[in-house]
């Protein structure tokens, strides 16, 4: 992962004077942006972006409680990295291990937090 740590150039004071994020890191973030651009719902073919921490954290509280289930009607049990939100924000499609699952009956009905 060092490809990842940016480069710190530290004065003697110990304060940083100056912070490079290494082309490593700015090809894996365009990457991805532009991987999510392409991306679209599986089913209606509606656009999906990137959901926000606090609801991959509450999915992954119901995960815990064993309230969660996908599309197909089976329990999630495998707790979320990440997600892909359909851009009605109705359905959440799983992000694990950096690979975004979009399979129609992997997505997750996002009417069960309510």
């Amino acid at each position: 992962m060092d490809y990842l740590a940016p480069n710190i150039q530290v004065a003697l004071s110990g304060e940083i004077e100056r912070m490079i994020v290494s082309d490593a890191l700015r090809k894996k973030m365009s990457l991805a942006n532009d991987l999510v651009a392409i991306l679209c719902c599986p089913d209606t073919k509606q656009p999906v972006a990137v959901a926000d921490e606090g609801l991959i954290e509450k999915i992954n509280g119901a995960i815990d409680r064993g309230q969660l289930k996908n599309y197909a009607q089976k329990p999630v049990t495998e707790k979320l990295d990440g997600g892909l939100i359909r851009s009605d924000k109705k359905i959440l499609y799983p992000v694990r291990e950096d690979i975004p699952v979009m399979l129609i009956d992997e997505g997750i009905p996002l009417d069960q937090l309510a």
